[in-house]
């Protein structure tokens, strides 16, 4: 009797492959990988970044609007917010309307950070999109942002009148 050794695949079965739903899950895993393992050397994560990015567009945002612009679990977001504050990236008040809320505020040191979160940002993008010229780096944004605006309401277009300025 011949004993058969299992060997473990080397590539993924071609149906997987062929899947574009599957292979941005497997793109967003390793996108991801790739992100917190740069971020880590600051001290912080892509999750920080979000906010701070977020808290720079506008002026203040209470910690509900924070957690639902992004997708975050307010849960989650109450430990991310301790964090940033800690380190001075974010200030906290309570909301004079409402003393139930607390808004949140970036702090100066907090757009040094956000500068050289954005450099990381930029770096990985880089690296990661490196096979794509970038003319595919522009398609595919565009693809990926259609797919955004249909699937994730806090990526869809802000109406111009109720935008406000990016500040950078």
């Amino acid at each position: 009797m011949t004993e058969t050794v299992a060997r473990p695949l080397q590539r993924l079965p071609g149906e997987l492959r062929d899947s574009p739903l599957f292979l941005l899950k497997k793109l967003g895993m390793a996108a991801r990988e790739l992100s917190a393992g740069a971020y880590e050397e600051f001290g912080l994560h892509p999750y920080h970044h979000a906010i701070l990015a977020l808290l720079d567009e506008g002026s203040t945002e209470t910690q509900g609007a924070i957690a639902e612009a992004l997708g975050y679990d307010k849960g989650q977001l109450v430990g991310l917010l301790d964090e940033l504050e800690q380190d001075g990236f974010i200030e906290r008040r309570r909301d004079p309307s409402d003393r139930r809320r607390q808004t949140v505020q970036i702090t100066d040191a907090g757009r040094k950070a956000l500068e050289r979160l954005r450099r990381i940002a930029e770096r990985v993008e880089r690296e990661f999109l490196a096979p794509l010229d970038e003319s595919q780096r522009r398609q595919l944004h565009a693809l990926l942002l259609a797919l955004g605006e249909q699937h994730l309401p806090s990526c869809r277009p802000v109406p111009a009148a109720a935008a406000a300025p990016a500040r950078r």
